[in-house]
């Protein structure tokens, strides 16, 4: 009898499950929180960028961070990958918008989206497409009507298609939040009146598109009203709103850093990440997002800085191949239900502060139904210490909170981790690989090469207004012609070529030979070549290869930065002195040889004639390789050990892995990290003296049974034979 009614019944709970899930709502603000359908919420969210993952990767990402205590997932809109060029929109496989935030309502969360559409994120030229540097007339973010009208345009466009598929939360869908530009504030206090009138417009022109959610602006301390200016950083705890009737919102809370290639891998430790938002909670606050939960992959030439790495991992709680970082997942989630059982408190009242002695405090919410929770505070950073609190003893360690949802019982303390620590392990799977070996061409003035497009200009020419950013590489070709009586071919003593360059890298050829390398790194881009090089009688042929290592993505007027050979370049040691062959003709080519002939695709990488055995070319620079291997077994996350190659780039099946750069070692101070104090990203730092990064994430989704062809160019002279897939996982306890 009872399960025939169970079974009766069945049909009703879950039209009434659908029904409450599908519900229209209203979604509005006090100075306590977000109210959603008339109820004032604590909201923990997460960023999780869908592009930095596949979509197969997305349902358990998101069913991670549901498990970790996440309400919202929060994430930017990219809107170099949506429209790569005017007009023409991209929506699929790692851009499939609309599918991410279907899977995340799926999941019963919510969604804030910051369509910006300025993102930064360390992503390539900060999201924005690079024929928008090419409007006539533009300036990016101020006061410019051809930026107003692309921006504006996007932005509909957006909000428009997330409004056909009914996904604002007053429509029955997740979205609560969207954002509005980007971090304008230090743009706006460097350059005044023209961005201010631009903020107020953008906010204005957001508020007008009708989305029925609030819109935020963060880091922006005038953000015009409605619009909800927010906070970012380490600590947000002492953040103020501008007015006083707007919620204390945390879009960014860093659980990490990046990493630049060349620079030390950043670790921030939870005890402190905990700490930093127990205190932005018991201050008020009501929206906390952590950037990044998952990092994710900067697959492709998606990597913006530039210098930044392929991996984009930030020491989050859930790391680059989609694993929970232990401890952090497991402390901040159990951060998470000690938040929420202090919820009713939270939303009720304002917190009654007390000093319990000279570093230490209690924030006490105490609401007039009777609910009570309270933080008691150590903010010594070398000595634990007892308080007194409510008649009651409580030991408090050094740098951290207490949390008593009762106002007696202490559930969690942020330095207290009761998490497991599993350790991350790289295990070999597949190595010793048959490769094929292909030599890029050392492209010269005198070139007659139709798989190129080859012209000529009168002096040095800017790298990205050539490229287009269709390419890391443009050559630079010039001739140089040396009489028979110059003194230095007597002497012996070579002539000096010097040129200078807005960055990034740089190869130097002298008659096809190499004749050195110099790079740029994240502090200074720009770089300066001036070495000896092997002159003989005639004519001379000088190849530069310039390669940008992805574009600016902040700062003021980023848009106008630039990058290659910009001169000048000098020769000295002649008898004429120093000559400047800056302005004389000079040949440019876009782009690689294998680019061309797509070399990392099964098609293109059959047309070309490729070496083997004895034949194959080793730590030699410009070196495609090709070999092809069969997927490991089992579900583990699989990652190429990259540690034997120099620079380059990597493809398996035609997908881009990214930009490999395992040559570029990390050097500066990896002191013992303690968790106490004060944290920012120049301490608790790693791989001193290693690679930036060594491993590539590889996605089992890229991945057939066998057959799979993986491609490589090396620009520096790696050794592939040393590459090697491993699986990662976790040590256990």
């Amino acid at each position: 009898m009872l399960k025939a009614n169970l079974n009766m019944l069945l049909p009703i709970l879950l039209l009434s499950y659908y029904s409450v899930c599908c519900v229209k709502a209203t979604v509005t603000y006090d100075h306590k929180a977000i109210i959603v359908d008339g109820q004032r919420r604590i909201l923990i969210s997460g960023s999780i960028h869908y592009p930095r993952s596949t979509p197969q990767m997305w349902p358990d990402l998101i069913n991670k961070a549901k498990e970790g205590g996440l309400d919202v997932i929060q994430t930017y809109v990219f809107w170099n990958g949506h429209e790569p060029s005017p007009g023409n929109y991209y929506f699929e496989d790692r851009y499939d918008l609309i599918g991410f935030i279907k899977l995340v309502q799926q999941a019963g969360l919510l969604v804030h989206l910051r369509i910006g559409p300025y993102i930064c994120a360390e992503w390539n030229f900060g999201g924005f497409p690079v024929w928008l540097k090419y409007i006539p007339g533009i300036e990016f973010r101020t006061d410019n009507e051809p930026f107003k009208a692309a921006m504006r345009t996007f932005t509909e466009k957006i909000v428009n298609m997330m409004k056909a598929e009914k996904l604002f939360q007053t429509q029955g869908g997740p979205i609560i939040l969207s954002q509005i530009e980007n971090e304008l504030g230090l743009v706006e206090w460097n350059n005044g009146a023209p961005v201010k009138a631009y903020a107020e417009w953008a906010a204005q022109m957001a508020i007008s598109l009708g989305t029925g959610v609030p819109w935020v602006m963060c880091k922006q301390d005038d953000a015009p009203d409605p619009v909800i200016n927010t906070c970012n950083g380490f600590y947000c705890e002492n953040f103020i709103p501008n007015k006083d009737y707007k919620p204390k919102i945390w879009t960014e809370a860093w659980t990490g850093w990046f990493t630049a290639f060349g620079g030390l891998v950043p670790n921030r430790p939870v005890e402190d990440l905990a700490l930093s938002v127990a205190r932005f909670i018991q201050n008020g606050g009501s929206f906390i997002n952590y950037y990044m939960y998952h990092g994710g992959t900067n697959f492709g030439r998606t990597a913006g800085g530039p210098f930044i790495t392929t991996s984009y991992d930030y020491d989050a709680p859930i790391d680059e191949f989609g694993l929970p970082r232990e401890p952090k997942w497991g402390h901040l989630r159990d951060l998470h239900k000690a938040i929420k059982l202090c919820e009713s408190a939270l939303v009720s009242t304002d917190p009654t502060v007390t000093s319990l002695g000279r570093s230490q405090e209690a924030h006490v919410f105490a609401s007039m139904s009777g609910g009570c929770a309270a933080f008691l505070a150590n903010y010594d950073t070398t000595y634990s210490t007892n308080v007194t609190f409510h008649n009651m003893q409580y030991q408090l360690p050094p740098w951290s909170v207490s949390i008593l949802p009762d106002c007696r019982t202490s559930i969690f303390n942020t330095a207290k981790i009761a998490a497991q620590s599993p350790q991350k392990k790289m295990i070999p799977v597949a190595g010793a690989f048959s490769w094929q070996s292909y030599n890029e061409q050392i492209s010269s003035s005198s070139d007659d090469d139709n798989t190129f497009l080859t012209f000529t200009a009168d002096g040095l020419l800017e790298q990205i207004n050539v490229t287009r950013d269709a390419s890391d590489y443009l050559w630079y070709m010039t001739d140089v012609t040396i009489d028979s009586n110059e003194g230095f071919l007597k002497n012996g003593q070579d002539p000096i070529l010097t040129i200078w360059s807005a960055g990034h890298a740089l190869h130097v050829f002298i008659n096809g030979q190499l004749s050195g390398t110099v790079y740029g790194g994240i502090e200074s881009p720009r770089l300066t070549f001036s070495e000896n090089v092997k002159l003989s009688v005639g004519v001379n042929k000088i190849s530069l290869l310039s390669i940008a290592v992805g574009l600016p993505n902040v700062g003021a007027h980023f848009e106008k930065w630039n990058a290659g050979v910009l001169g000048p370049v000098m020769l000295s040691g002649l008898n004429e002195g120093m000559r400047n062959i800056s302005m004389q003709k000079w040949s440019y080519k876009i782009g690689l040889k294998g680019e061309a002939l797509n070399l990392h695709t099964v098609c293109g990488s059959s047309s070309a004639k490729w070496v083997e055995g004895s034949l194959l070319a080793i730590k030699q620079p410009l070196t495609w390789y090709k070999t092809t291997f069969n997927a490991p077994e089992g579900n583990d996350p699989l990652a190429l050990d990259m540690s034997t190659m120099g620079k380059g780039m990597v493809w398996i099946n035609g997908q881009s892995i990214g930009r490999h750069w395992p040559g570029y070692i990390a050097h500066g101070d990896c002191a013992a990290c303690n968790y106490a104090g004060f944290y920012d990203e120049t301490k608790c730092l790693t791989n001193c003296g290693e690679p930036s990064q060594r491993w590539y994430h590889v996605p089992r989704s890229w991945l057939k049974a066998s057959e799979n062809l993986m491609v490589v160019f090396e620009e520096w002279g790696g050794d592939p034979t040393g590459i090697s897939i491993v699986r990662r996982t976790t040590a256990s306890v």
